[in-house]
């Protein structure tokens, strides 16, 4: 079973930075695919950002050239550095473990984009 933990939200000013993280479980860490989603009151859950094993990258068009998902694989842990944000960006951030095509998701974490 592996375990995922968010962290790092938190209320930031429209166009202020954040840095999430996303620690996981186990010692296949390398071989998770790793990804960010969010999602809104009322709305469903979106991929915002993905990373796999080889470290390629794939973002949501709306946050391309705002943020950026990396992963550290001594750490055991996936980030999300979003930068410009705006007011939409508000949502509770879900990271996602992939292992052999079972997903392994962590509670969330709440970010809010206000003045």
């Amino acid at each position: 079973q592996v375990q995922v933990v968010e962290s790092g939200g938190g209320l930031v000013q429209p166009g202020g930075s954040l840095r999430l993280s996303c620690a996981a479980t186990g010692s296949a860490f390398s071989r998770y695919t790793m990804s960010w989603y969010r999602q809104a009151p009322g709305k469903e859950r979106d991929l915002v950002a993905l990373i796999t094993t080889s470290g390629g990258t794939n973002y949501a068009e709306f946050v391309k050239g705002r943020f950026t998902i990396s992963r550290d694989n001594a750490k055991n842990t996936v980030y999300l550095q979003m930068n410009s944000l705006k007011p939409e960006d508000t949502a509770v951030y879900h990271c996602k473990a992939r292992h052999f095509w079972v997903d392994y998701w962590g509670q969330g974490t709440q970010v809010t984009v206000s003045s």
